[in-house]
C-alpha cells in the first residue's frame, strides 16, 4: 500500500491521537465514573469512534484512488481487490 508509506506521518499522527483518546477514556473508568463522569465518558468514545472512521476513510480513499484508480489495473485484478475492499468495509461495518 504505497499510499499508506507516502502518508505515514498523517496517518501516524491520527493514530497516536486515537491512543491518547483511548487511554484518556481508560483512565476515566478506572477512576469510577460517577453520573456526571458518565457524559464524559460517551463524549470520548463517540470522539474515539470519529476519530477511527476518519482513520478507515482515509485510508480507504487512498486505497481505492490507488490502486483501483490504477488505470493500468487489468480487469481480474481490480475484480479480486474490490472483493478485498468490499470484504474489508462489511467487516468494519458490522
Amino acid at each position: 500500500m504505497a499510499h499508506t508509506v507516502t502518508g505515514k506521518k498523517k496517518l501516524l499522527t491520527r493514530i497516536r491521537r486515537i491512543q491518547g483518546q483511548t487511554a484518556a477514556l481508560e483512565r476515566a473508568v478506572d477512576q469510577g465514573a460517577q453520573d456526571a463522569d458518565c457524559l464524559a465518558v460517551l463524549q470520548q468514545i463517540a470522539a474515539i469512534r470519529g476519530a477511527v472512521n476518519g482513520l478507515m476513510a482515509e485510508v480507504l480513499e487512498g486505497h481505492v484512488r490507488e490502486h483501483l484508480g490504477d488505470p493500468d489495473l487489468d480487469a481480474a485484478a481490480r475484480a479480486r481487490d474490490t472483493d478485498a475492499v468490499i470484504t474489508a468495509l462489511k467487516s468494519y461495518l458490522r
